[in-house]
């Protein structure tokens, strides 16, 4: 059964992941009228497991987010499953669009749809990922640790993971494939760290009963490893925002693409938010939750000096027709909440 929707919220979230969740329960706290919509497809699915967040080590995903739908729900918040496919300028906000046909408007947006990671065209790494294929050391590094873990170059950051993963394991070797050869510098501390590199370029892993046990190269060659990691091409979902002029931008890191902001997540379209990997592609699900609690905030003291502005500008004239309208409004968003 499809949820109804109001006609118009404080404010529109899309995404439901730590960012955008966090987010809405810091709306809700303040008493604004919020909507997320979620399309169901969190990053960090294939993970059986959320590591450094405080008093939530280990906790599947899944159970995270159910648990954090509950809270905004819990202060009034709507939480609906769907896949935004525009945003649009409109009088006073935003009319965003779903997939479904449905469409709300919003006075203020905070986007937290997070990224896509692309993966090198690698026979077996995309099904091995999130498994023993991963990216990050402080997500799965020690769910690794000591295991025999090889580092797949694809670029200029695979000397940096290859040292990175060292500290969790003394059986790391890089084989280079499609990244820029070592420096001197660079193969001087691989020696250092007893890092082995085995060139060319690898051809797939091997499995075998539904585990990794090797990487075979293009010579067939095969290299006993118990895990791989490889650093991933992150993009940021944010097809729906062109309308808008927000398009994606090189991150700064090299990693990938992400939407600009500044540090309280204002984007260059005044209005909108972002918060979480769509804009930091480093983030960590603790790092994603504080971003998007914060960006909320913001918002929030955004409309309300807007409220204030209208609310001297209705007091200094309050007999002007566009003032009676202002304050109608006003005083409707307040019976809305019980105020």
């Amino acid at each position: 059964m499809t949820e109804q929707l109001k006609d118009g919220y404080d404010v529109v979230v899309v995404g439901g992941g730590a960012a955008g969740l966090s987010g809405a329960l810091m709306l809700g706290r303040a008493r604004r009228s919020v909507l997320v919509i979620d399309a169901g497809a969190p990053r960090n699915t294939p993970a059986t497991g959320v590591h450094g967040l405080l008093a939530r080590e280990g906790m599947p995903p899944g159970e995270l987010l159910e648990r954090g739908r509950a809270e905004v729900r819990g202060y009034g918040g709507q939480v609906v499953t769907g896949a935004v496919t525009a945003v649009d300028q409109a009088d006073d906000g935003f009319t965003v669009t779903l997939a479904d046909g449905r469409s709300v408007r919003a006075r203020r947006l905070l986007v937290t749809t997070g990224l896509v990671d692309e993966l090198p065209d690698v026979a077996g790494l995309r099904e091995r990922w999130g498994r023993d294929v991963l990216h990050c050391p402080y997500c799965h590094g020690w769910e690794v640790r000591d295991q025999a873990i090889g580092v797949l170059g694809t670029g200029p950051m695979a000397v940096h993971q290859a040292l990175l993963f060292r500290q969790w394991s003394a059986d790391i070797t890089l084989f280079t494939h499609t990244m820029p050869s070592p420096t001197a510098a660079e193969s001087e501390q691989l020696a250092a760290r007893g890092i082995k590199v085995v060139a060319g370029e690898v051809a797939a892993l091997e499995i075998a009963d539904d585990r990794l046990v090797g990487v075979r190269m293009n010579d067939g060659t095969v290299v006993p490893r118990e895990a791989v990691t490889v650093q991933s091409r992150m993009v940021a979902r944010s097809d729906f925002l062109a309308a808008l002029g927000l398009q994606p931008a090189q991150h700064p890191s090299g990693m990938g693409e992400h939407i600009p902001a500044d540090a309280a997540g204002r984007t260059d379209v005044p209005g909108v938010w972002v918060a979480g990997n769509v804009t930091d592609l480093s983030a960590q699900v603790g790092g994603a939750a504080a971003a998007g609690a914060f960006a909320a905030a913001q918002i929030n003291a955004d409309l309300v000096t807007e409220e204030t502005r209208r609310a001297v500008d209705a007091y200094r004239n309050p007999f002007s027709p566009q003032n009676e309208a202002d304050v109608g409004e006003l005083v409707s968003a307040e019976r809305r909440h019980g105020l």
